[in-house]
């Protein structure tokens, strides 16, 4: 299928084809211990180092968080001197940052039921663009408000994983983030119209365990377009009363991991790298189609990787699979691995995942080294020129 990517009707504003994220999550884990991978990664220490590693190979766009726990450790009294660190130090390297408002955390005295969430989000969401115009007065500003509402609100509000700790509250949950994620929108445009919004949602795939059943069937799709509640209330076409809007909506970002897909009801993980393939496994290419048949917005790959042996085989097929997207002529803007550094696990912090670009083989020293298989899988999207 043959898209019109007419370069009037869309303009990529990114840096690099290929992107890296830096793993920001702040949020309290499944034993209430609060988790800061900035932190645990040493990113907060290295992070010109970092920078100069991502520039000496190509990558010049990154998304970054501001970790809400930190800035805000009493109700609207910000601290924005790491969020400054990171402003100054990509402007040295030549980075273009994408910004997290909110990853996966928010302040102790917070939770997403918390009554006075939205406000208090908002407030920082106004602030947080005063403080980066003041440094940055020109040049695109792009903001995800909050990442993976859909999973987060399932993590907090059905898997009693983070905070608020719940179980058949999610949709109660994602309702309330995406009141805060709107309210958020509306007071940065009040500050500066021109920012954009990229989400970064799970792109999933859901199917029956049994295929002749036709009831079983139409529940797996229902619960496949549940992913999709997220850009709905963000558009206003549902939950109007929060005041959604399609103009809020500028590009999609798709989160996509080997676990993305699964059966309905049982939750059997659909295999990717099987031989035969599975013929219930999706292509990244076919999803996509589907998200921008639906939203017609420009799409970002915002996060994919995989830990351990299996990164080389990974990032081959994702190679292979952007190379198509960006063959069909759909405006496909970039591909972020994320993590790009190692990371240590949410609820168990001393096991560390080895799924990014550089690993963390010594949890004292930080020190980094770049997996060389992975690297030369990626020279193919490192060579993409806006």
């Amino acid at each position: 299928m043959q898209y019109n990517s007419n370069p009037n009707n869309f303009k990529n504003p990114f840096q690099s084809f290929l992107m890296a994220g830096f793993e920001c999550a702040d949020q309290q884990n499944a034993f209430g211990e609060r988790v800061d991978l900035i932190k645990l990664t040493g990113h907060d220490r290295f992070i010109n180092e970092d920078y100069k590693r991502l520039t000496e190979i190509g990558i010049t766009t990154i998304r970054e968080g501001i970790r809400w726990s930190f800035v805000e450790k009493s109700p609207f009294v910000y601290d924005w001197s790491q969020v400054e660190e990171i402003i100054i130090n990509s402007k040295n390297n030549g980075i273009q940052v994408i910004w997290d408002i909110c990853h996966f955390g928010f302040p102790d005295d917070l939770t997403p039921l918390h009554p006075m969430f939205a406000r208090r989000f908002s407030h920082l969401c106004s602030a947080f663009v005063s403080k980066y115009r003041s440094l940055v007065p020109d040049g695109e500003l792009i903001v995800t408000p909050i990442n993976e509402v859909s999973f987060l609100s399932w993590l907090g509000g059905d898997a009693k994983g983070t905070s608020p700790y719940c179980v058949n509250q999610g949709w109660e949950v994602k309702y309330m983030l995406m009141k805060a994620y709107i309210e958020g929108i509306e007071m940065m445009k009040e500050v500066d119209s021109s920012i954009k919004i990229m989400t970064t949602e799970p792109l999933v795939n859901i199917i029956s365990s049994n295929s002749s059943d036709s009831i079983s069937i139409l529940e797996a799709n229902e619960k496949h377009q549940e992913q999709f509640q997220v850009l709905e209330i963000l558009t206003g076409k549902l939950c109007p009363e929060l005041r959604g809007k399609p103009e809020y909506l500028d590009f999609i970002g798709v989160n996509f991991y080997n676990d993305n897909q699964w059966t309905f009801p049982e939750h059997q993980f659909i295999p990717w790298n099987e031989t035969p393939p599975s013929p219930h496994w999706r292509s990244l290419s076919s999803l996509i189609e589907d998200v921008f048949t639906k939203y017609g917005r420009p799409i970002v790959l915002s996060e994919t990787s995989i830990p351990e042996d299996d990164r080389v085989d990974w990032i081959k097929m994702i190679t292979k699979e952007c190379l198509s997207i960006l063959d069909s002529g759909l405006p496909f803007y970039g591909c972020c691995i994320y993590p790009i550094i190692d990371r240590p696990d949410w609820d168990f912090p001393t096991v560390w995942h080895h799924s990014g670009l550089w690993d963390i083989n010594d949890s004292q020293t930080l020190e980094r080294e770049i997996h060389g298989g992975s690297l030369n899988e990626l020279q193919k999207l490192i060579a993409i020129k806006i």
